[in-house]
């Protein structure tokens, strides 16, 4: 199994129905659009699957596969918005800091 990546901004869905739904990895993306996806066509879509599937073994940056699973949610009339990364959600203005 490939490690996942991360992005530095996550990213929120809104679907038709409601639902929202946070996209924080390249992998989270990959799976979505490969098995949840509403339209399974649409050159931005396409676009998307490749980017990111590259993505995963780092043959596309992770900025690129980002941008183009947005303009894939914005071709399919999902909103979509930027989120706050994790660490900075509830409070600390800093990242966590890593033990060695």
């Amino acid at each position: 199994m490939l490690a996942d990546i991360y992005f530095s901004v996550p990213l929120q869905v809104s679907f038709p129905n409601g639902v929202t739904r946070s996209f924080e990895s390249v992998h989270d993306t990959v799976d979505f659009l490969e098995n949840e996806w509403p339209l399974r066509h649409g050159e931005r879509y396409k676009r998307a699957r490749e980017k990111c599937r590259a993505a995963l073994y780092r043959m596309t940056p992770v900025a690129i596969a980002r941008e183009a699973f947005v303009a894939a949610c914005l071709e399919a009339d999902l909103p979509v918005q930027g989120l706050p990364p994790a660490w900075n959600r509830s409070g600390p203005s800093s990242p966590p800091r890593m033990s060695a």
